[in-house]
Formats: structure tokens, C-alpha cells, sequence
């Protein structure tokens, strides 16, 4: 009996290292992606965190974060902040500020990575013209952006052609006259039909 309890009990010094080592090892996490319009009220915005249980306080945090950086130039490229114990890179686009938020032990460049590749596919979903009116029209392209980027947290996906390229296959109306569609849409249902087809 003595010898288990020996066996099971860990001094706290070796607690926080195995704590370290399990971070180190694990799959960066996002805790939430961002799309606010230039008055920071929301455009798209995705929790996969229960850091933030109400939506009062998703709603406290989304001001908060806008109010700490929207006097920024983080046009350019991305900026990085600490806020509330969370990573925030954000990036602001014409009329739209991205934000990526991750925990404090989280690394910067893969959060990076996630927001330009949310950046980039959103780029190409509204053909350049990435401004709020332009989201609001394509909200449920940004939607289906979002969830072929992260999934519960898990990172997917960060090259935006790759994420532009499952949203605009996904999005396809296949009821949808040839005519009425974009020329990949129509290029994504001539290939299924002809995949059908064999």
C-alpha cells in the first residue's frame, strides 16, 4: 500500500513540470476568431472557449479588445497583444478588424498563421472588396470560412487558397442553374457531375 501511494504522488515542482511538458506536446488551441466592423460591433465572430460562458461577456471582451486596439496600425501586418491572460494577433482590413485570440501559452505564430490565413481566404471570397457591406452580403461564405479554419478549437487549416477553395466548393448550389453561378462553382459541379457520371 505504501508503495503505491509512493508511486502516486508527485512533489508539486514535478506536477508543474509534467503540466509544461503535456502543454508543450498538445494541439494549439483557439479560443475564438473575430470579425468586427470600424465601430466594433460585430460582423462574424466564433467561441470555441468557455472562458467567455454569456454572451454578455463575449460581448464585454469583443469591446474591450476592439477598444485596446482599433487606435493601432495594424494594417499592414498583424499585431500582437496580451489581454485578460490571452493572446489577441488582430489585423485590420479597410473597414474590418480581424482578431485571433489563443491562451498566454499558446505560440504567437501559429495564431499568426490562423489569422492570415482567415485574412487571405476572406480576400478572395469577396474578390478583393473586403469591406463590411461586401461581409455582411457573403456572411455565410465568412461563416463556412470559419469552420474550415478551426473546429472546437483545433486548427484545420491556414492557407487561405486551401480554405477559399473548400468554401467555394461547399457553398455550390447544385439546384443552381449553370448560368446563375460563378465560373468555379460551375467548374465544381462539372467535375462532380463528370465524377458522378464514371
Amino acid at each position: 500500500m505504501s508503495k503505491t501511494v509512493a508511486l502516486s504522488w508527485q512533489s508539486p515542482r514535478r506536477q508543474q513540470h509534467l503540466t509544461r511538458v503535456h502543454k508543450v506536446d498538445s494541439t494549439p488551441l483557439v479560443k475564438n476568431i473575430l470579425l468586427l466592423d470600424s465601430e466594433g460591433k460585430r460582423v462574424a465572430v466564433k467561441y470555441y472557449s468557455d472562458d467567455w460562458s454569456t454572451n454578455a461577456a463575449k460581448l464585454a471582451f469583443e469591446k474591450s479588445v476592439f477598444t485596446k486596439t482599433h487606435k493601432t496600425n495594424a494594417r499592414t501586418e498583424a499585431e500582437i497583444t496580451m489581454f485578460d491572460n490571452h493572446i489577441v494577433i488582430y489585423k485590420f482590413v479597410e473597414d474590418l478588424h480581424f482578431f485571433v485570440t489563443g491562451g498566454d501559452d499558446e505560440n504567437e505564430l501559429i495564431l499568426d498563421s490562423v489569422l492570415q490565413g482567415f485574412v487571405d481566404a476572406v480576400t478572395l471570397l469577396l474578390r478583393n472588396k473586403v469591406d463590411k457591406s461586401e461581409a455582411l452580403e457573403n456572411l455565410n461564405l465568412i461563416l463556412l470560412c470559419l469552420d474550415e479554419i478551426i473546429d472546437r478549437g483545433m486548427i484545420l487549416e491556414t492557407d487561405g487558397n486551401v480554405i477559399a477553395g473548400k468554401v467555394a466548393t461547399s457553398s455550390v448550389d447544385q439546384a443552381a442553374p449553370l448560368s446563375e453561378q460563378s465560373i468555379s462553382q460551375a467548374f465544381s459541379w462539372l467535375a462532380n457531375t463528370l465524377q458522378d457520371l464514371s
